[in-house]
C-alpha cells in the first residue's frame, strides 16, 4: 500500500488526476477485500464454535465469548462508514456461508469437538449443516437489528437457546 500512496501523490503532483483516481479507486478495493476478510475469519470462528455446539449438545463459557465476540466483531467491521450501508446485507449471508466458509469451519472444528475425536471427513457426515447455517443467520441478523450497546443482552438471551444453553445460563455443568 506504500507504493500505491507515493504513486497517489506524484498523480496528483503532476496533475494526471485521472491515474490519481485509479489509484484511490484501487486503495479502496484493498481495503474492502482487507475488511470481507476479517469478516469471514470471525464467521469461520462462529460456525466453528456452533459446530462444537451442535455435536456435544452442550455450551461452555468459552464457546458462549467466542460466539458473542465473533458476532459483535462481525457488526462493527461490517457497518461502512457512514453508518448507512453494510458490506454484507443481511440477504448475501447464507451464500457467503454456504460458498466460502462452513467447510473450512467443519475442518478448523474437528481439532476441537469432541477432543478431536473425529477428522474432518467424519465430522462433515455428522454436522448437520443447514441447522448450522440456520442458526448463524439467526444470530447475524441480529446485528442489523440492535444497536451495540443493545446486542449483549439480546446475545446472551439467544444463547440460551442453544443446546446446553439453559445449562450455561444457570452455571450447571
Amino acid at each position: 500500500m506504500t507504493q500505491e500512496l507515493i504513486d497517489l501523490k506524484k498523480s496528483i503532483l503532476e496533475g494526471r488526476y485521472a491515474d490519481a483516481l485509479a489509484i484511490v479507486d484501487e486503495l479502496e478495493g484493498m481495503s474492502k477485500q482487507a475488511i470481507l476478510r476479517n469478516i469471514q475469519a470471525y464467521l469461520r470462528i462462529l460456525l466453528i464454535h456452533l459446530i462444537k455446539n451442535q455435536v456435544e449438545q452442550r455450551l461452555t463459557g468459552l464457546w458462549a465469548n467466542s460466539i458473542r465476540n465473533s458476532i459483535r466483531e462481525i457488526k462493527s467491521l461490517n457497518i461502512k462508514d457512514k453508518k448507512k450501508s453494510y458490506y454484507i446485507n443481511l440477504g448475501e449471508w447464507e451464500n457467503l456461508i454456504e460458498e466460502e466458509v462452513i467447510e473450512d469451519a467443519i475442518a478448523d472444528a474437528s481439532d476441537e469437538v469432541m477432543n478431536g475425536v473425529y477428522n474432518q471427513f467424519q465430522l462433515s457426515e455428522i454436522v448437520d449443516r443447514d441447522q448450522i447455517i440456520q442458526t448463524a443467520l439467526k444470530f447475524l441478523a441480529l446485528t442489523y437489528s440492535y444497536s451495540a450497546k443493545e446486542l449483549p443482552a439480546v446475545l446472551a438471551e439467544n444463547l440460551t437457546q442453544l443446546s446446553g444453553g439453559e445449562d450455561w445460563k444457570t452455571g450447571k455443568r
